[in-house]
């Protein structure tokens, strides 16, 4: 049956990739809203763009009138709300815009859709799902061991990650207060083509590439669990179409690796696709650097909920992902290349207490 889905952030890292997965492999309808701000990029869409189901519309979730009249207009069997500011160095630095998006965005885009929804017929409210994407940093630190499940307590340590743990409540809220049919996801640290090279792995790959210096916060020991953002994709339509209403779902790629270990694969993986003489070994430019203020130790997803209801798990290892994600960069200078000189040349964030 083809449904009709608006995206919300649809033109960034995640949401590009499941609008690619929407137009290549579903019959459904998309439309994708954006506020264009700096991570978000139209060229991340351009292989889809030109398809007759696919619409974008420029516009801040923020904007209530403006909301409401796309989904008056456009009629979504499901939204996907994937826009938010997502950087945790940039939270550090500017928590205040991370308050307006992931906040009073959610809830100004939770009472808009509220609305929409009380005006559908029966079969349309109970067939319309609200899929609010959110991150593992809301669940705070692990030890040594263990592994965040849905039901692991809240404890947020960022900014970031604080504003999402109270959009995650309010969405919570909605559904238990209004009865709007909501499903949420948490996810582990995404990577993969068109991520903005702010985070560590695109940074690495194109600091390394351009032999300059690789910044490691601390020494190096932070853990991650890892999840390749098509796998992700994948994971997130199964949860759009067939979640339960009220339910979360962890997804994780089973990938942890330590930030140090990720730093030297890709070193090792552009030496071997991209030797440059005049540079050398990539790993002699990794340098440590002062670690970011209220780091979290680890994180790591148990999956077995996704697994178990809807049959997903990811299909990339770790190793695989990442050659892949190298190999990307190397081959797509095009899309990155007006990044690093225009929008962000790969300086430090987040440095401030």
């Amino acid at each position: 049956m083809t449904k009709r889905i608006l995206v919300t952030g649809g033109a960034g890292f995640i949401g590009s990739a499941v609008v690619r997965r929407i137009i290549t492999e579903t019959p459904h309808r998309v439309l994708v809203v954006d506020a264009l701000t700096y991570a978000g990029s139209l060229a991340s869409l351009a292989s889809v763009a030109g398809d007759a189901r696919y619409e974008f519309v420029h516009a801040d979730i923020c904007e209530a009138d403006a909301m409401a009249a796309e989904l008056a207009r456009f009629r979504p069997d499901i939204v996907m709300h994937l826009a938010a500011e997502s950087h945790v160095d940039r939270s550090i630095d500017g928590p205040g815009a991370f308050l307006r998006t992931n906040v009073v965005g959610t809830v100004t885009l939770l009472q808009v859709v509220l609305a929409y929804w009380r005006g559908l017929d029966e079969a349309g409210r109970g067939a319309f799902r609200f899929h609010h994407i959110s991150t593992d940093e809301v669940f705070g630190s692990l030890g040594e061991d263990g592994l965040f499940h849905e039901e692991s307590a809240y404890k947020p340590n960022s900014p970031y990650s604080a504003s999402k743990a109270a959009s995650d409540h309010f969405v919570r809220a909605w559904h238990h207060t209004y009865g709007l049919p909501v499903v949420v996801s948490n996810c582990s640290n995404n990577y993969g083509p068109y991520h903005f090279p702010e985070k560590l792995i695109p940074l690495t790959i194109l600091n390394a590439l351009e032999g300059k210096p690789l910044p490691v916060y601390g020494a190096g020991e932070n853990v991650r669990d890892w999840l390749y953002v098509e796998d992700h994709a994948e994971a997130l339509l199964l949860i759009a179409e067939r979640g339960r209403a009220g339910e979360s779902y962890n997804v994780g790629g089973g990938a942890e690796q330590r930030n140090i270990e990720v730093v030297r694969q890709i070193c090792a993986l552009v030496d071997e696709m991209a030797p440059a003489p005049g540079i050398g070994a990539r790993e002699k430019l990794i340098r440590f650097v002062t670690d970011r203020p209220g780091h979290d130790l680890r994180y790591a997803i148990d999956a077995g909920k996704i697994r178990r209801e809807l049959g997903w798990q990811p299909r990339e290892s770790f190793e695989s992902g990442l050659r892949k994600t190298v190999r990307w960069y190397l081959d797509n200078r095009d899309w990155w290349e007006p990044i690093r000189k225009r929008v962000y040349g790969g300086g430090r964030l987040g440095a401030s207490v």
